[in-house]
């Protein structure tokens, strides 16, 4: 049976409750964004083997220098203290390793279960892992669940800008997104970095989820410390085709990762060609600056979205919603 949740109607000066899941570099980095906020605040958040839950909020201090697996209360199962906790958090952001496209939707499923009624936002990047959140619309719509999948930066905050531009456009004829990234330290962005090698010609999801963190280092080492990746499945293509911009054959997304170097390698683009209602061919570009990191430009749109599903359930709106379909607003 459904669990009844208790709806308080939203306040202008009523701080929303975010729940964090994933403590590794984006968990982190959306817990000291969130503390920088006045209309959010970090109220949960779990790894693996660890979670906390203040509905005072949580200072992001108490989690700097932490390893993977070392924050909190020690659980076998500390999303599921997440999820039994969920009816006190307004909104989750899902910020797991996705090395398996079903894990998140398991995840998901485990709040519906749960009777969870609120927002939940997730930064997935690949193509069949957001397909998979889409089919669980129905379950997510009954529960009272206001979903918004591929919210971060690719697919995410360029994939809407490919959105907007798409209108001075009879036609869009591509989408092209070529992103760089610099970490100085891999280890703080394991699960990204796992996720990326799967990507490379010889891998896949399977290997990579398989690969110890000395054999991942080896194969970094063997690069030089750089990933180049071409023709991705990335999430974009199904988010912009789903919006009916144009077919997801016409996407491609590929970028360059410099795991050793906080700076970017290149700069990262969108670019969208397409033809004029008065004949003419030609293309938007939208470049993100360079000294703004992968943190930023994933954790900051994602909560954008979160603002925006919290609209969007208050007015009773449920249901899976991808990133090209909704504006993301500014959480102040």
């Amino acid at each position: 049976m459904k669990q009844q949740v208790l709806h308080i109607k939203r306040s202008e000066d009523r701080v929303a409750n975010i729940a964090v899941l994933g403590a590794g570099g984006l968990g982190t980095a959306a817990a000291r964004m969130l503390a920088m906020k006045k209309e959010m605040r970090l109220a949960g958040i779990a790894d693996k083997t660890g979670y906390v839950v203040d509905l005072e909020g949580i200072d992001p201090e108490l989690l700097e220098n932490k390893k993977p697996g070392d924050i909190g209360m020690k659980s076998d199962d500390a999303i599921g203290e997440i999820v039994k906790n969920s009816a006190n958090f307004d909104g989750i952001f899902l910020a797991l390793p996705n090395l398996t496209d079903e894990f998140i939707p398991e995840v998901v499923s485990r709040f519906a279960e749960q009777g969870y009624s609120g927002v939940i936002v997730d930064a997935l990047k690949r193509s069949g892992a957001v397909e998979k959140i889409f089919e669980l619309d129905s379950m997510i719509r009954e529960s009272g669940i206001t979903y918004i999948t591929g919210a971060g930066a690719t697919p995410g905050l360029l994939t809407c800008a490919a959105a907007i531009a798409a209108n001075s456009f009879i036609e869009v004829t591509g989408v092209d997104i070529n992103f760089g990234v610099g970490v100085a330290n891999w280890e703080s962005y394991r699960a990204t970095i796992r996720e990326d090698i799967a990507h490379l010609e010889g891998f896949d999801l399977e290997k990579a989820a398989g690969m110890t963190c000395a054999e991942i280092k080896e194969e970094l080492d063997r690069r030089k410390g750089i990933l180049r990746l071409h023709d991705m499945e990335h999430a974009d293509d199904v988010l912009l085709e789903r919006a009916g911009i144009l077919s997801r054959e016409k996407v491609k997304v590929g970028g360059t990762v410099d795991t050793r170097n906080l700076e970017k390698p290149v700069s990262t683009t969108m670019t969208l060609t397409g033809k004029t209602f008065d004949g003419n061919v030609s293309s938007h570009r939208f470049i993100l600056g360079d000294e703004t990191t992968m943190a930023s430009n994933v954790v900051g749109p994602a909560l954008g979205w979160m603002k925006a599903g919290l609209e969007f359930h208050a007015r009773g709106i449920y249901g899976v919603f991808g990133s090209a379909e909704i504006m993301p607003r500014f959480v102040r």
